[in-house]
């Protein structure tokens, strides 16, 4: 059972650092968070991602977490299950919040993450994420957003330069 209860744990703080890297952009460290062959499969009320491979998850996850965007995820409630030495499956509960600079659109909401995650080398990752949204809300907004600060600005959107 100690072994087991040191995989939960090892699972919970891979699952905090995904949402952590997702938010501040972090792609590098996204890289070591999926197996090369993960699947994602998110059903929202107004889109549904899905995307097989970890460098096609990651160059996603680029185009959407960057400057253009402000993004909150907060994964609570982790019921997770360890079958073997190297399986585990996990339900998250997610709130969350993300605004789309570009488009003027702030969506909120909350869903079920079930995850799949292998364990390689010692290192737990996440080979299957899906979720459906238990709600979601989007709302569009005028004028300039009102944020006194802004983490993912310093992430510069895809294509564009880098000076320097």
């Amino acid at each position: 059972m100690t072994l087991r209860l040191e995989d939960i744990e090892l699972i919970r703080r891979l699952k905090y650092r995904y949402w952590r890297c997702l938010d501040t952009g972090d792609i590098a460290g996204l890289r070591d968070v999926f197996t090369d062959d993960i699947t994602v499969d998110y059903i929202g009320g107004s889109y549904r991602w899905q995307i097989a491979g970890r460098e096609q998850v990651l160059q996603s996850i680029a185009g959407s977490f960057n400057a253009n965007s402000v993004a909150c995820h907060t994964g609570h409630h982790p019921e997770i299950d360890v079958q073997t030495e190297t399986t585990a499956s996990g339900i998250w509960y997610l709130t969350d919040v993300f605004i789309n600079l570009a488009e003027k659109l702030r969506t909120t909401g909350s869903a079920l993450y079930r995850d799949k995650y292998l364990k390689a080398g010692g290192q737990w990752r996440i080979a299957e994420s899906v979720y459906e949204r238990l709600y979601e809300e989007v709302e569009p907004y005028t004028g300039a957003a009102k944020l006194t600060a802004h983490w993912l600005a310093r992430v510069p959107p895809p294509g564009a330069r880098k000076h320097g």
